[in-house]
């Protein structure tokens, strides 16, 4: 359950919460015990159960008997309580790693107090208290490391459970799935007539795995149907933080903020609005070579649509608290997501596509909203030497991967790491294209006159003296000499 309910829903789900067993070990009842420390270590053993025992969430109680499970009602507020001088729900947040959307939810039971707190399953690791990690054992919260098969039981679950197949919202029914998702956009993308009827629509997302028909005869959304298809991310807790942001900076830093924008719909369906929205932000620019006509955008509208793609669909969903991110200045364009890349940034031309998400990789590339497999960054590589820009730069910092685009920029206003960044990456795509770097085709990339020959002589030796490129033949001579990159 991840969704806003109304306090009939959560009535019933407290009435079926406790006809469940005494060692259940993703559901817990309390009366008052309302000890900070003793919650945050709930949190992580019913946590790590739910994971466990397959449940897309797990609940601790307040008001209930632990022995009849009768409703005998509770003193503890939740959103009255504290730990010293912070709020409880801050201090259990910030305590918790990774950090949990859990949700604490008050309501009244055969008129008494009742308090339910919804907690996720944990989700690509154990989920930590303090540093600790806990887990129930029957009826008994535990430390997870003293009990290694469950430990690695758990373990084996992150490993076989991608995050498209996870849920994202749970015990819907037939309306409620379709008032939260975009189903006509799918249709629309897959160039598939739209059923007639509910039951059509509902089996054509359920074969595409985004919806789960589960034991209650309810639906399940997953986190491939709400992240590809949500009407509003929001409504989904535990995605409400992967809506891109586009912000727009006055000059080259981040001082002053000119426009902010979060985006609310699913990356599939509002994928070509995202664009469209991206591209009107950017600067337009006239003639800067023999390659670009007058008006075009600063950036390849090309470039920047495959580096969007790559950054939605190649993010670590685990990271929490943070989510894809377009920013624009006055001389550069960078686009972040959470998560460092499977293979190294410096190989990101020839080295085989890995992604963490590969449904929803495959989808994408399905319905072509990113290039086909392993084409994409020597698009944008390509891209940006016919516009005649300075190279991109893909860099990994603070558990994030940057990309970023720069506006033009002549030849004599770069630098020498600038000129060899370039350098190397003409030479990385052309090695994919099995045609090696010569002195000839650097000039086409910068732009030189074949009468100014001597300054790409001069570029490739200091790449050459920075590693960043080697011969092609060692014995070649300087005539006709060709290049490879270092790792070729």
């Amino acid at each position: 359950m991840t969704l806003d309910r109304d306090e009939s829903y959560l009535v019933g789900l407290v009435r079926e919460l406790c006809k469940l067993p005494a060692e259940t070990t993703w559901v817990e009842f309390k009366e008052n015990n309302s000890d900070p420390a003793e919650i945050g270590e709930y949190l992580s053993a019913l946590s790590n159960a739910a994971a466990l025992d397959g449940k897309s969430n797990a609940y601790l109680l307040w008001g209930i008997s632990n022995n009849g499970h009768e409703v005998v009602g509770t003193q503890f507020n939740p959103h009255a309580a504290r730990k010293g001088n912070e709020e409880l729900e801050s201090w259990l947040l910030r305590s918790l790693s990774p950090r949990l959307h859990f949700r604490f939810h008050r309501l009244m039971v055969d008129d008494k107090p009742v308090v339910i707190l919804e907690i996720p399953r944990a989700s690509g690791r154990p989920t930590q208290f303090e540093g600790r990690e806990f887990i129930r054992i029957g009826s008994y919260k535990k430390p997870l490391k003293d009990f290694p098969d469950q430990e690695r039981s758990l373990w084996r679950i992150f490993d076989l459970t991608p995050f498209e197949a996870q849920l994202a919202a749970t015990q819907l029914s037939a309306n409620e799935v379709l008032a939260l998702l975009d189903y006509p956009a799918y249709f629309d993308l897959r160039n598939l007539p739209l059923p007639t009827d509910q039951v059509g629509i509902l089996a054509r997302l359920s074969d595409e795995a985004m919806l789960v028909r589960n034991q209650a005869g309810s639906w399940d959304i997953t986190n491939l149907g709400a992240i590809l298809f949500a009407k509003d991310l929001h409504r989904f807790k535990s995605l409400s933080r992967k809506a891109v942001r586009v912000i727009v900076y006055e000059g080259k830093g981040r001082l002053k903020t000119l426009r902010e924008q979060e985006g609310h719909k699913g990356y599939a369906s509002g994928f070509l609005g995202l664009i469209d929205y991206i591209s009107a932000l950017l600067p337009r620019n006239e003639v800067v070579g023999k390659a670009i006509r007058k008006d075009v955008p600063m950036y390849p509208d090309l470039a920047v649509r495959e580096l969007v793609a790559n950054a939605l669909i190649h993010q670590d969903f685990s990271i929490t608290g943070m989510g894809p991110t377009v920013e624009v200045f006055a001389d550069r364009m960078e686009i972040t997501n959470p998560g460092v890349p499977l293979v190294s940034t410096a190989r990101f031309l020839d080295s085989p596509p890995r992604s963490r998400n590969e449904s929803l990789a495959s989808f994408m590339r399905l319905v072509g909203i990113c290039e086909e497999r392993g084409s994409g960054v020597d698009k944008v590589v390509f891209e940006t030497e016919l516009y005649q820009l300075p190279a991109p730069r893909f860099e990994t910092e603070d558990h994030a991967t940057r990309v970023m685009l720069f506006a033009h920029r002549a030849l004599k206003d770069m630098d020498r790491n600038d000129r060899v960044h370039a350098c190397y990456m003409h030479a990385c795509l052309r090695c994919v294209e099995q045609d090696p770097m010569t002195n000839a085709s650097l000039r086409e990339r910068f732009g030189i006159e074949a009468h100014n020959s001597a300054i790409a002589s001069r570029i490739i030796r200091d790449a050459l003296e920075a590693q960043q490129i080697k011969p092609y033949d060692p014995d070649q001579g300087n005539r006709n000499a060709r290049y490879l990159p270092w790792w070729a």
